[in-house]
């Protein structure tokens, strides 16, 4: 009788130990934790415009190229990115570009990494305070695809089929979590 309830004993033990095992993988893969120290930097240029630089020692024997006309990237509307979820700061850009495709961009994005995170576009009101972290998910919205760094300037392309002006704001949001890391209220220029 002695030897059963030690094998038992030995028995739930290791199933104690799977069970504690398994649920700590779920819960690193679920949370993953190591992104909090993980920046992932993305510096994308406008895309349409040239950069054109010389080196310091080099006087350029021709003229700087003009601002761009009308017919270049034009700004439709922008706003600040405010802090909901997790620090965050920069500025979101709603751009019609030279050929009539529409981009969003982000400028000197500045946020925590984490799983799952989008750029959404979406029709809902900016709210400050924890008031403002899970509203943007209430209206209609559009993912613009994966964030693809949490430091830097980016672009993403919004679909031929989406019509801008009915969007008013933008979230970096956490898909896996529903809760907006920070969002900003695009205001018409």
């Amino acid at each position: 009788m002695g030897r059963v309830r030690k094998a038992l004993a030995r028995l739930s033990v290791i199933a104690v130990l799977v069970v504690a095992l398994g649920g700590v993988g779920f819960g690193l893969y679920w949370f993953q934790p190591w992104k909090l120290w993980q920046d992932e930097t993305v510096e994308e240029a406008l895309p349409g415009v040239v950069e054109v630089s010389a080196p310091a020692s080099v006087t350029p024997s021709y003229e700087p190229a003009e601002q761009p006309s009308a017919t270049g990237p034009q700004t439709l509307a922008s706003g600040e990115l405010i802090s909901h979820e997790h620090a965050t700061s920069g500025t979101a850009k709603l751009v019609r570009l030279a050929d009539g495709s529409h981009v969003l961009r982000l400028e000197n994005l500045d946020t925590s990494n984490g799983p799952d995170l989008r750029v959404w576009l979406t029709d809902a009101p900016v709210k400050k305070g924890t008031a403002g972290w899970r509203v943007f998910d209430d209206g209609k919205h559009i993912s613009l695809g994966r964030l693809k760094g949490n430091k830097g300037s980016q672009n993403y392309v919004l679909p031929r089929d989406v019509d801008p002006s009915s969007y008013n704001s933008v979230s970096i949001w956490c898909d896996r979590f529903d809760v907006s890391f920070g969002a900003a209220e695009l205001t018409r220029v």
